[in-house]
């Protein structure tokens, strides 16, 4: 007859809340730092692929046939070779034939390099909306490459806690990012710890784009900001200014600024919308998010009185809306994205950022659809992403340009 037998259980000691929040976190970031070593193998740097020479004739409208003569003349930058002997360049080689261009054809410059010119001002765009998961760091990071790729001279800023913009570009928050290297070194109150913010700027493996990494030490200066407010004390500009100023001392240096904003509207939110001068607010077409942002404009709409009741003057060249995660074949998602064009008319977008297994690919190895190679998805899928990618941002580009005056 067997005898059944009751193993002995020992009751674990309880543990508190913060204990396991703590511990998951510890556990969560050291998978994160395995994975990303096994991406990015130890002292190795993110880098960007090369680019075919039809890519670089599409991306600089310099013909396919020019750029092969010039190759085989050794006229300007020399390109590497495949295997199959295909030419391909840097996008450090792509701008300085635009660079070469721009100086043989200055009545076509701006065709080849259209940076800002004189008397055009810093383009500083805020991506923004306090519902998490709208697409915010996705549509910052895909803006940030297109602008690059097309020859404009970008600083990324990562304003949100959770630093997932800088992890795409290749700085990892808990390990790459010390103390007093976020935006909150330029911001902070106090004259000895406060930096530069050209101190705090990173060039990235992205030419043309900089960065300004973020991390948790940014969340310093909603706690700092209120207790600045109730004591009256701290130095330099009220909190809503010092972002604007900061980024007044590089102005030289970018011709557009892109702002990754937290899913809050706390302090840098506010800050951030001060210093813009244009906004994009993302919103993913379903009810709840549209019900979440509803409340967002309700309350930036407020703050944004309780500002001008303080003496700062928004004046901000666009505010868009752009429909992101997008299933055109939704039929619930179509009725929403109806509805928000019934009432906002053109101030929504009309491209709209689809969902795509390319563009999810591409992020899970912390990348844009940009930085993929061919053949590392499917090729139509590819396409379609890349195709709908483009057209949004054309059509922030086109909205840059016109606030600069340009046909």
């Amino acid at each position: 007859m067997a005898i059944a037998r009751h193993a002995q259980t020992t009751v674990p000691s309880r543990e508190d809340a913060g204990g396991k929040i703590a511990r998951h976190a510890g556990l969560l970031s050291s998978q994160l730092q395995q994975l990303r070593t096994r991406m990015y193998p130890p002292k190795s740097e993110k880098i960007l692929r090369q680019f075919l020479t039809n890519e670089v004739s599409k991306l600089t409208s310099i013909p396919d046939s020019t750029l092969k003569l010039m190759s085989s003349e050794g006229r300007g930058p020399n390109p590497s070779r495949l295997e199959n002997n295909h030419r391909v360049y840097t996008l450090a080689q792509v701008n300085e034939l635009r660079e070469l261009f721009a100086k043989q054809k200055p009545a076509e410059a701006l065709r080849f390099l259209p940076r800002r010119r004189p008397g055009e001002h810093l383009q500083v765009l805020a991506i923004a909306n306090f519902k998490g998961g709208s697409a915010k760091t996705t549509t910052s990071v895909h803006l940030a490459h297109y602008l690059a790729l097309h020859g404009y001279r970008v600083l990324a800023l990562d304003l949100d806690p959770q630093a997932s913009l800088s992890a795409m570009f290749g700085a990892q928050p808990e390990v790459d990012v010390g103390a007093n290297e976020t935006i909150y070194a330029a911001l902070r109150y106090d004259e000895a710890e406060r930096r530069p913010i050209r101190d705090i700027i990173r060039k990235t493996y992205f030419d043309g784009v900089d960065l300004i990494p973020g991390n948790l030490e940014v969340m310093e200066y909603e706690h700092e900001t209120p207790r600045v407010l109730a004591n009256r004390s701290g130095s330099g500009a009220i909190f809503f200014e010092r972002l604007k100023l900061a980024l007044a001392e590089v102005e030289a240096d970018y011709d557009i600024v892109i702002l990754d904003t937290p899913p809050s509207l706390g302090f840098l939110t506010l800050s951030a919308i001060y210093a813009a001068t244009s906004m994009i607010i993302t919103v993913h077409p379903a009810m709840l998010d549209v019900a979440s942002m509803s409340q967002f404009l309700l309350m930036m709409g407020d703050l944004i009185s309780v500002l001008n009741e303080s003496g700062a003057q928004l004046d901000q060249d666009f505010i868009r809306y752009l429909v992101t995660r997008h299933d055109p074949n939704d039929g619930p998602q179509s009725q929403v994205v109806a509805m928000l064009r019934h009432l906002f008319g053109s101030d929504v977008l009309l491209p709209t950022a689809i969902e795509s297994t390319a563009v999810e690919a591409a992020g899970l190895a912390k990348r844009s659809v940009y930085e993929l190679d061919v053949g590392q998805i499917g090729r139509d899928t590819h396409k379609r992403a890349r195709e709908a990618v483009d057209a949004v941002n054309e059509a922030i580009v086109q909205l840059i340009n016109s606030s600069w005056g340009r046909e």
